[in-house]
């Protein structure tokens, strides 16, 4: 059954109480960990071996993976004859859910090893493993005798007593099958084999081509702009759009010549929409949009479009004046032009919030060491949830790179809630991009223990120095915080099923946890709890504190517009199709209706849009999980960023649930309000009118 709060004594609440300062006066003994670069640690017990990665004991080496892949087999092979038995004793959806639990511990480790650990040999070998549990997988989806059996359980009950978490967890297996098109006639599977290929193919070679280059003739580029960019032989080459070069002719340059056109990139692009279309009509669906979309909290395309318009509607005004300060800025410094243009916001937004802070980030960042900011989290999940971080040793072999922290997130009563390893430190050859990984979901076993979760975080921060510790910037602050939001909805979740444990859920409210993050992160009495200087132990001064989360939110409408441009794109493309026109056509009619800065004839920035490989149909969930994020923040935590009783109803009435329950209804118990299109947008809007007052 699903864990249940028992409401701590008048004794623990006493204690708790007491606990909550609000502020850490010195650093920690987790914060002087986190400043100080750890050594390369050499086993030299004779009596500690090493435990393998991740404390899997097959992983002592590379060659690990073979095994455990040979053991993902066998456990497959057992689970698959107990589904189809007729003496079957267990709840149907209990071993379909150890069914996926046994090949995501191995598939989502390798899916992280093969992009994190520094030796080739571990990269390739999990890379091996992550293509052959993908067979693995791809078998299973199109298994009809344990899909037969699954779907006369929820058709017609099962032979153990279900509960409505067993009904939707079922569902939600029966809808991952028939989004495989196993419900399909023999000849319309083979279909959907090849159409899903073909799809895995077009977007692999499209993402290979989003960071091309862009070249133009020498001869054709004014001489006063060649020297500002790289020379190949006769030609010019553009690597990006240099947003924060000064010269307005420098940066249409760039925008112009990275964003040209590029045939293949429209050949892949155009493929790509085109078999996703097939593939969905295929398997039911009207268009790509509709399959992407059923069981998110806006289940269908149209009630997205009515999301994003109503959106783009109200923001009108305030972006107009936005626009207005930007014009401003861009006259004040000498600008080219009358107007503004696309490579103008980027440049003059970033220069309105410096001017308006008035500090330069080096001045700022000696009161954001790593282990002051980890501080601060730490003291402020202590004060919501009443569980602590605490940095515990690793055995040999544990870890991938010896920059890597272990944390416990431990609760009042000393439980041990999940692991934490934090790679936070740049590395040659490891990915520039924040990421939270899943290792191991959480679950109840069959001996009636819980599976501990155990996520990684990984980002790109400085390294400490002999003397200086890793400073972040506002930007690194916000990702931490971020990047935390989801590994606390991993560790507070405490799902029977690992199948919708944490982070497993709908694509638009997986990222409400780490949303609301950014809001707690851009408040000056969170701030004030852990912005220290790293030498002096002095706090940043009330007036930068406020000041530097003001600036956040300058420009705010004018970002937000540009999401909405971004989201009415990919859910045009994955409309109704064929489009009727090229991508780029459609690219510059939605510019010029949902876009403060005009389309720019020849340019095709779409190709260089990845997301719509990831997020096709998606790209909206941003907008939304900040829209539901927001009702949060101003209903519960606006007046005290520090309310337990506000934390606690967070953490158990929607963390605690993971992908459990349907979204809409996790947030309507949250907020004691049905989240209709209307109240959403008026909650994004009020971010914006409060930020401006």
């Amino acid at each position: 059954m699903m864990f249940s709060r028992i409401k701590p004594s008048l004794l623990k609440r006493t204690h708790q109480l007491l606990l909550n300062c609000r502020s850490v006066s010195t650093l920690s003994n987790l914060a002087q960990a986190f400043n100080t670069r750890q050594s390369q640690k050499l086993n030299l017990s004779f009596t500690r071996e090493d435990v393998g990665l991740f404390g899997i004991p097959e992983l002592t080496d590379y060659g690990g993976f073979y095994i455990l892949q040979e053991k993902v087999n066998r456990e497959v092979d057992a689970l698959l004859k107990e589904i189809t038995s007729k003496d079957r004793k267990r709840k149907i959806v209990e071993i379909f859910d150890e069914l996926s639990d046994c090949l995501c511990r191995v598939a989502d480790m390798a899916d992280f090893i093969r992009v994190a650990h520094p030796k080739a040999e571990y990269a390739s070998t999990a890379e091996e493993a992550c293509i052959n549990l993908s067979g693995v997988v791809e078998r299973l989806n199109t298994n009809i005798e344990i899909h037969k059996a699954l779907k006369t359980v929820i058709d017609n009950g099962d032979v153990v007593a279900t509960d409505s978490l067993d009904q939707r967890v079922a569902e939600l297996f029966i809808f991952d099958f028939e989004q495989s098109g196993i419900h399909l006639p023999e000849d319309k599977r083979e279909k959907f084999v090849k159409l899903n290929e073909n799809i895995l193919f077009l977007g692999s070679h499209f993402m290979q081509g989003i960071h091309k280059p862009g070249s133009i003739k020498k001869s054709k580029l004014p001489e006063n702009l060649r020297n500002c960019f790289s020379y190949d032989g006769d030609n010019i080459t553009v690597t990006g759009l240099y947003s924060d070069h000064y010269s307005d002719t420098v940066r249409e340059a760039a925008y112009r010549i990275f964003l040209q056109g590029d045939e293949h990139q429209e050949s892949l692009l155009d493929g790509l929409l085109s078999a996703r279309n097939q593939l969905a009509k295929l398997v039911g669906f009207p268009t790509y949009a509709h399959r992407a979309i059923r069981g998110t909290m806006m289940e269908t395309p149209e009630n997205v479009m009515q999301f994003l318009s109503t959106l783009g509607s109200r923001l009108s005004s305030k972006v107009d004046s936005d626009y207005a300060q930007i014009l401003k800025l861009k006259q004040r410094h000498g600008g080219q032009g009358k107007g503004i243009y696309a490579w103008d916001p980027p440049y003059y937004t970033a220069l309105g919030r410096q001017e308006f802070l008035n500090l330069h980030s080096q001045d700022i960042a000696p009161y954001f060491s790593l282990g002051a900011c980890m501080d601060g989290l730490n003291n402020l999940f202590q004060n919501l949830y009443g569980v602590s971080l605490q940095r515990v040793d690793m055995a040999p072999g544990e870890v991938w790179t010896s920059d890597v922290h272990k944390l416990a997130v431990i609760d009042e009563e000393n439980n041990i809630l999940g692991y934490i390893y934090c790679d936070f430190f740049e590395r040659s050859n490891k990915p520039n991009q924040d990421c939270h990984y899943t290792i191991q979901g959480g679950r109840q076993k069959s001996d009636g223990s819980y599976q501990l979760p155990m996520v990684v975080l990984q980002l790109n921060l400085p390294l400490p120095q002999s003397r200086v510790p890793s400073l972040l910037t506002p930007g690194m602050l916000e990702n931490l915080f971020h990047e935390f939001g989801h590994a606390m909805h991993s560790m507070l979740g405490r799902t029977k099923y690992q199948h919708v444990t944490g982070t497993r859920c709908s694509t638009d409210f997986a990222e409400v946890p780490s949303v609301l993050m950014e809001f707690f992160v851009s408040d000056p009495r969170v701030l004030s709890t852990f912005a220290k200087h790293y030498k002096t132990g002095e706090s940043l001064p009330s007036g930068v504190a406020e000041k530097l989360c003001k600036s956040k939110s300058l420009f705010s409408a004018s970002d937000m517009q540009l999401q909405v441009f971004y989201s009415m794109l990919d859910q045009t493309y994955h409309g109704e199709y064929p489009l009727g026109k090229t991508t780029s056509q459609v690219l510059g009619e939605l510019q010029n209706t949902f876009y403060g800065a005009p389309y720019v004839e020849g340019t095709s920035w779409q190709h260089k849009f990845g997301h719509l490989v990831g997020y096709g149909a998606k790209y909206y969930s941003y907008l939304l999980s900040r829209a539901v994020a927001s009702s949060i923040w101003y209903k519960c935590f606006h007046k005290d960023p520090f309310n337990r009783a506000m934390g606690d109803q967070y953490r158990y009435k929607m963390l605690a649930h993971g992908g459990g329950k349907h979204p809409r209804e996790l947030v309507e118990d949250m907020l004691n309000e049905k989240p209709t299109v209307e109240k959403l947008v008026d909650s994004l809007i009020h971010d914006i009118e409060i930020n401006q007052q």
